[in-house]
């Protein structure tokens, strides 16, 4: 028998085995998030202790994302600024204005429309590398795009969230972005230096972090509807409404801000998905924290539908050319 079949896979069948597994795992993902938040909805009781454990899941979530990235990753930004530069600035242009229109637009209350502004501060999505990979789109602009929105988010959302959500519920955001640096940026960091430290065993679980994600983001989903299952029942179809036209906006202003710019068409189609899909989970947290229960269901609503909306994006442009 030859050493090749008891060897250690190396590090181009690890990230095979990982974007299989990432592959399912989206596709599951919003099957999951369904599922978790319709038993929350109608059976609450069971679950509305859990709202303490929202920041641990999503510190998990963001380290396991750090353990996907390397330094290499960000190369792109020194090689080729400007589309990278363009789509962080329609990330956090479009999305935050977005939701300050359709809030003022449906005349929510301050609660919701604070919720889905904040929704419009948070940085990219954590499941966009996956969906940019399936639509056949630029994975290492999305890559790029994701980890750059999501270093900056300690300094934007909070400032974004001061300007916009404080016309509608105090903000404050010197303890916001403290408590984005605590969620996101040092998990983040750690994440990516174990990365370079252990490469090799990260490559061992990278096919895993997909599933951790999932599960991370659905109980943290769980978490916040179940605290606010009779203002959903209230105001449900208003939030859905607001959601849809924020992440189907976000979409296509994400798309044609790159056609503007004549970029190629993967490129329209990663920055389209990065600038529609939002880091919600973060932003259910926060708005927890910082406004009030209300506030996180317009974050636990996109949860489910950008990941829906998204599969759904990825498998049309599956079936279209590239190029």
């Amino acid at each position: 028998m030859s050493n090749s079949t008891t060897a250690p896979p190396g590090p181009g069948a690890a990230k095979s085995a990982e974007e299989r597994s990432a592959r399912i795992a989206v596709t599951v993902f919003p099957l999951l998030i369904v599922a978790g938040g319709a038993v929350a909805l109608f059976f609450p009781q069971p679950f509305t202790g859990l709202s303490g454990y929202i920041n641990p899941g999503l510190m998990l979530i963001m380290f396991g994302m750090g353990l996907t990235l390397t330094l290499p990753d960000f190369a792109l930004v020194a090689r080729q600024p400007l589309p990278v530069l363009l789509g962080v600035v329609a990330q956090f242009v479009i999305m935050p204005l977005l939701g300050f229109g359709i809030a003022w637009a449906l005349q929510l209350s301050p609660e919701l429309a604070a919720g889905v502004i904040l929704v419009g501060c948070a940085p990219g999505g954590t499941a966009s590398n996956v969906v940019t990979y399936l639509a056949r789109g630029n994975v290492a602009l999305s890559v790029a795009m994701t980890s750059v929105s999501t270093l900056l988010a300690p300094l934007l959302t909070p400032l974004l969230a001061l300007w916009l959500a404080g016309r509608y519920m105090a903000v404050d955001a010197g303890s916001m972005a403290w408590s984005i640096v605590q969620i996101v940026l040092i998990p983040v960091i750690l994440g990516l230096v174990i990365r370079a430290l252990v490469p090799r065993l990260v490559d061992r679980v990278l096919p895993v972090l997909p599933w951790i994600s999932v599960v991370a983001i659905t109980f943290v989903v769980v978490a916040v509807v179940s605290g606010s299952a009779e203002a959903i029942f209230t105001a449900g179809w208003l939030i859905l409404l607001a959601v849809v036209l924020h992440n189907g906006m976000g979409l296509g202003l994400g798309y044609g801000a790159a056609k503007l710019f004549r970029q190629p068409i993967p490129s329209r189609r990663t920055m389209a998905i990065e600038v529609g899909m939002q880091n919600s989970g973060l932003a259910a947290g926060l708005a927890k924290q910082y406004f009030a229960p209300e506030a996180a269901l317009p974050a636990a609503v996109f949860s489910v539908w950008h990941n829906v909306s998204g599969a759904l994006m990825a498998a049309i442009w599956q079936r279209r050319p590239s190029a």
